[in-house]
């Protein structure tokens, strides 16, 4: 028997690692490498336009930053796609038309962020100022200039508002282009890119845009590339995503504030009313307790049951992480769990607390639900079931600030105010020819499982895509799972950018 030394054994590992990648996908990681450099500068630049609702110029300036690195990249027919609504913020598209193609690939990301609180932010960050961090700030990472050399290290992270979520898709997709132009690869399949501008808003206006354009974006799939890869640290697609739509509450009392100790036991609390309220919504086993709230559920087939089962737990991983206890639903994992819809309290709000603190009874309190919905709930419907909830609970339900009668004549009185740009579930069938195709070009990249999952736990308007140009759609995310998206610190690892080049360009490369 041989012997083999170490140095020998982790050669012949090292070949066998990258024997496992298609030879396209290694000349797109060598092309990343040579010019990481140029990615990284250009990546930063673009992290430093703000990108959020309240300022639509700069939203027009991210928008014509993404023309311009399309056109340098050598697509076509860039152009801005309007709706019907004058000033909306428009989607980004361009195209790549490979003759003799029979078939269409449209890659999608968005541009435009979640807003931002410098004050939450580290006391080292500023949003819109990209820094490169050796870690995670949070495990002791620290922060280092970028270097000149243009030699980056996977784990090191750049930090600022949109890195992960989603200017790394955008990006991730542009330089994979960039890397298959310069290699002299061929893509086989048509390619247009479309960036959408008001993803964090609703997508308030992306039916304007595909119903006008409809003929411009017809494609046999659409690639979503937005959200992370798996906890695990794994590849995955996605097959499809929750729905999600929202309810504003405010339940009110008396006029004006009252002292505590003059009224309390006498006067209503409106706090305590909405908390009893909130808490008839769940059981202690989280299940939801409004009626009808999973009747309307489309099950999953027998091959999602059968990838669900697949996927890597990571519930023992994540609650340690979290600092979590016990899961809110008891026996459900969490790869189960983002395959129901939900209720979820996004924030609540009565009086004041910490030094701010009085001794009163507040007049209102406030909270904000999220309901996130699979295949089959209509979000409308959703919205109407909890409301009918509420009703039961003996409240009466305005939908503005009640009136001197409306006090008289009932002692529980609630505002709702229903999100009028809910977005449906939507899911595509793992079964289909493109997917399988799909599925095995991203099992080219990596040598570890790909993670497959029938449903992702957030929320993209991609029934639009169904419901408006007949469309399939998947989602191939690429960001880190601690990325901080949404939140204060985001940030984007590195080794998750690259990957996502090399991602996307096997995808662009199919046969």
């Amino acid at each position: 028997m041989k012997k083999f030394t170490p140095i020998i054994v982790l050669s012949i590992l090292a070949t066998q690692l990258l024997s496992a990648q298609s030879s396209e996908s290694l000349k797109i990681k060598k092309q990343n490498q040579q010019n990481a450099k140029e990615i990284i500068n250009e990546f930063t630049t673009f992290l430093r336009i703000p990108n959020v609702a309240e300022n639509p110029s700069s939203l027009r300036e991210n928008a014509n930053f993404i023309m311009e690195m399309m056109t340098k990249k050598g697509i076509k027919n860039v152009q801005l796609l309007e709706g019907k609504t004058k000033n909306a913020t428009p989607a980004v598209y361009g195209e790549v038309i490979v003759p003799g193609a029979k078939q269409t690939l449209i890659f999608y990301a968005h541009y435009d962020g979640q807003p931002v609180n410098p004050k939450q932010w580290n006391e080292a960050l500023s949003p819109f100022t990209p820094q490169l961090y050796t870690g995670a700030i949070d495990k002791n990472g620290v922060n280092i200039p970028f270097p000149e050399d243009g030699k980056y290290n996977n784990n090191w992270r750049i930090y600022a508002r949109s890195a992960s979520d989603d200017k790394a898709g955008v990006d991730a997709i542009l330089n994979a282009y960039d890397a298959i132009n310069k290699t002299g690869l061929k893509p086989s399949y048509n390619l247009k890119f479309f960036f959408e501008g008001e993803e964090e808003e609703g997508s308030t206006h992306l039916d304007e845009i595909l119903e006008k354009n409809a003929s411009l974006l017809q494609s046999d799939l659409w690639i979503i590339c937005d959200g992370p890869v798996h906890q695990s640290g794994k590849k995955q697609i996605y097959f499809g995503v929750r729905g999600d739509t929202n309810l504003d509450l405010t339940v009110y009392s008396s006029k004006r504030p009252l002292h505590s100790g003059h009224y309390g036991n006498w006067a209503p609390n409106p706090a305590m009313m909405l908390a009893q309220l909130l808490a008839s919504m769940k059981d202690e086993n989280g299940r939801v307790l409004v009626k009808g709230f999973y009747d309307d559920v489309i099950p999953l087939s027998p091959s999602e049951k059968a990838a669900l089962l697949e996927v890597p737990s990571v519930d023992k991983q994540m609650t340690m992480e979290l600092g979590m206890g016990d899961p809110e639903m008891k026996g459900v994992s969490l790869n189960e769990a983002i395959n129901l819809p939900s209720l979820n309290i996004n924030g609540m709000q009565s009086g004041n607390t910490g030094i701010m603190a009085s001794n009163q009874i507040p007049t209102t309190a406030t909270a904000v639900l999220d309901l996130r919905l699979v295949l089959g709930n209509q979000w409308q419907k959703q919205q109407q079931k909890v409301i009918d909830h509420i009703i039961k609970q003996g409240y009466y339900v305005t939908s503005s600030d009640p009136t001197d009668e409306e006090r008289k004549q009932y002692p529980k009185i609630i505002k709702i105010i229903a999100n009028q740009s809910g977005i449906n579930a939507q899911r595509t069938s793992m079964d289909l020819p493109i997917i399988k195709k799909v599925i095995a070009a991203v099992k080219s990249t990596t040598n570890e499982q790909v993670v497959l999952q029938p449903t992702m736990g957030g929320s993209l308007p991609l029934y639009l895509f169904e419901q408006i140009l007949k469309a399939k759609t998947i989602s191939v995310p690429i960001a880190n799972h601690d990325n901080n998206q949404h939140a204060e610190n985001e940030n984007i690892r590195l080794k998750n950018l690259f990957d996502g080049i090399e991602t996307m360009g096997s995808i662009m490369l199919l046969k």
